[in-house]
């Protein structure tokens, strides 16, 4: 008969055991929001860790660029220097070129004039010629009137011989200057047409001088404009460089400081994990101390399931259907094109036949069942309930899902649950619904022990 302070003790314990649930519903909550934080505190990191990278390569290049803008600058300086004292030349060359232009047509006007006067010259040579020709043709008619005077005329006819003499000079005189004249004529008229084919084309040269005047102060301009862009180009990258002078120091304090966040969450997680491990070890002693709490029918059922386990499994060695070195075989072969991946090892073909009709019937036992698993110490999950044991299709989102048998959960329940060696283990755990959703789940396993060496264990998932 149980005494009234017994009674009150065990009241105790199973308060206890309550709150210890509670506990680890709690710490399993907060583990939960531990992970998504340290996950996206390590995501942080490598996107910190890459934007380092990226800020050290653009500091790298904008030194770069501050060099070449530099070396730029000086070149366009010096470029553009050198285009006005070019210009400068060009420009003292084109007044040579348009002085030398005017006067090739200068003496192209001089050429005409000289031609006229030699025409001049000719016409007046030829009427020398003519008088020549009258006066020689008067000496002549005055020698024969002296001859016919006789002694009286022969004064006269030595004065007529004389003119005649002078004439007949005269004649030769303007004979010798016309062909001169003829000849200089000739090469005049050839100066002339060489003079106005130099004139026309000293008129180009004004004209291109006067095109190039306009096309250099363009350069100027345009040099000019060029250098101006180059300064304002040079100070940007200054500014730039000082920008991110300041920047990779700050950059560094922050992942200075997401390092230690991250550190922080890590050890704050593993000691949550901790707790966890407490807690699970509370819910365990009150009930062995005689607790009761609504999960002791599921206690006693998981451990009776996985007692079952081990009885047949045993009689299949003694049978013969499979071999101790497959039974414990630790060899996971994978299956070709599976995704996610599954994987075959020396004892699945045997669980496929045994474990159906110790999974399957705990799906009754409780509406809160969800799944009901035998793992190894590694979490590998040879056989799972038919709904979770469909033939894997095209699409690995659905595959998750629906294929969960011949895969490895090496997750932190995973193998607790698989190394657990004390009569019943109950973890509590946030199972991944996708999308961002998580729901509240415990896991109830106990070992399965196989002529006396620990094999694993079986897992019965519930919710609260």
């Amino acid at each position: 008969m149980t005494t009234h302070s017994e009674f009150s003790e065990l009241q105790q314990i199973n308060r206890l055991s309550a709150r210890a649930s509670e506990l680890g519903y709690e710490i399993v909550d907060l583990a939960g929001f531990l992970d998504v934080v340290e996950t996206q505190a390590r995501e942080q990191r490598t996107a910190l860790a890459a934007l380092t990278q990226s800020a050290t390569k653009i500091e790298i290049a904008n030194a770069e660029v501050c060099d070449a803008t530099t070396a730029l600058t000086k070149s366009t300086r010096d470029a553009a220097q050198n285009v006005k004292s070019s210009a400068s030349t060009i420009r003292g060359l084109g007044t040579r070129t348009t002085e030398v232009a005017g006067w090739v047509q200068e003496l192209r006007k001089r050429t005409l004039t000289i031609s006229d006067t030699l025409d001049a010259v000719n016409d007046n040579n030829t009427q020398i010629a003519a008088i020549a020709m009258q006066v020689n043709t008067l000496a002549i008619n005055a020698k024969i009137e002296a001859a016919r005077a006789g002694d009286s005329g022969r004064g006269f006819a030595v004065v007529a011989e004389a003119i005649n003499e002078l004439s007949q000079k005269t004649k030769d005189a303007a004979t010798r200057i016309t062909r001169n004249i003829e000849a200089l004529t000739d090469w005049m008229t050839q100066l002339g047409t060489e003079a106005k084919t130099i004139a026309t084309t000293a008129g180009t040269v004004i004209d291109l001088t006067a095109a190039s005047d306009t096309a250099l102060t363009q350069i100027e301009s345009s040099m000019q404009g060029a250098f101006d862009q180059v300064e304002k180009i040079a100070d940007r990258a200054q500014v730039v460089d000082v920008a991110m002078a300041s920047f990779s120091p700050n950059l560094a304090g922050i992942e200075t400081a997401v390092t230690l966040t991250t550190r922080g969450i890590k050890s704050t997680h593993q000691r949550i994990n901790r707790l966890i491990d407490r807690s699970e070890q509370i819910v365990q002693t009150s009930a062995a101390l005689g607790g009761t709490t609504k999960d002791a029918p599921l206690i006693d059922y998981v451990r009776q399931s996985a007692a079952t386990a081990s009885t047949r499994l045993e009689q299949a060695l003694a049978q013969g259907r499979i071999t101790r070195t497959q039974m414990f075989d630790r060899t996971y072969r994978p299956v070709p094109g599976s995704a996610p991946e599954q994987v075959m090892t020396g004892f699945t073909t045997l669980m496929d036949q045994v474990m159906p009709d110790i999974q399957e019937p705990a799906l009754r036992f409780d509406d809160r069942v969800v799944f009901c698993a035998a793992v190894d110490v590694n979490g590998y999950l040879p056989t799972h309930n038919r709904k979770f044991s469909q033939p894997q299709g095209p699409d690995p989102v659905w595959n998750v899902a629906n294929c969960r048998n011949r895969r490895i959960f090496d997750d932190r329940v995973g193998l607790k649950a698989g190394r657990n060696t004390d009569p019943f283990l109950l973890q509590v755990y946030r199972r991944d619904m996708g999308g961002g959703n998580f729901t509240m789940m415990k896991d109830l396993s106990a070992p399965i022990i196989i002529n006396g060496t620990h094999w694993g264990g079986l897992r019965l998932a519930y919710t609260f």
